[in-house]
């Protein structure tokens, strides 16, 4: 049975394991095979002669599948905003970034927060108009360990 190839594959096994044993300029050898000098530098550093893997890449680089389990099962548990998820894991997996983390709960479909209970988002309200010359000074209220902290948005 022959070997399978990648469709725009110029080297087979052999000659792969010929350029890896070549002893001959980089130059030379891409000329006896009919190939690019930057494939035959290719094969000389691959310890083997198999093509790279191209199926699907793990489903997080960042995240082990013990954490990733644990981040969508507080996701899913807690319902809340992926800021408030991201600054409450984060103690506990300290590498874990907001993209990360987004990518996460969209492959397991728990990137929107659920509709309200009867199926309806909340009315959206239409921006209040003032008159020429008015300023309007909007104020944060930002909870600490020492009580309600109140600032103006800039």
């Amino acid at each position: 049975m022959g070997q399978v190839l990648h469709g725009c594959a110029r080297t087979t096994q052999a000659i792969r394991r010929a350029i890896q044993h070549s002893q001959e300029s980089l130059q030379r050898v891409a000329q006896r095979h009919g190939i690019n000098p930057k494939t035959v530098a290719k094969w000389r550093k691959r310890p083997g002669t198999q093509d790279a893997a191209m199926g699907p890449k793990p489903a997080s680089t960042v995240l082990s599948p013990e954490e990733e389990a644990a981040a969508v099962a507080f996701g899913q548990h807690t319902q809340r905003p992926l800021d408030d998820c991201l600054y409450a894991l984060q103690a506990s997996i300290p590498r874990l970034t907001r993209s990360a983390l987004h990518r996460l709960f969209q492959r397991h479909g728990i990137s929107r927060l659920p509709l309200a209970e009867d199926g309806q988002s909340p009315a959206k309200k239409k921006v209040k108009h003032y008159p020429i010359g008015y300023l309007h000074v909007d104020f944060a209220e930002v909870r600490t360990e020492q009580g309600k902290v109140y600032r103006p948005n800039a």
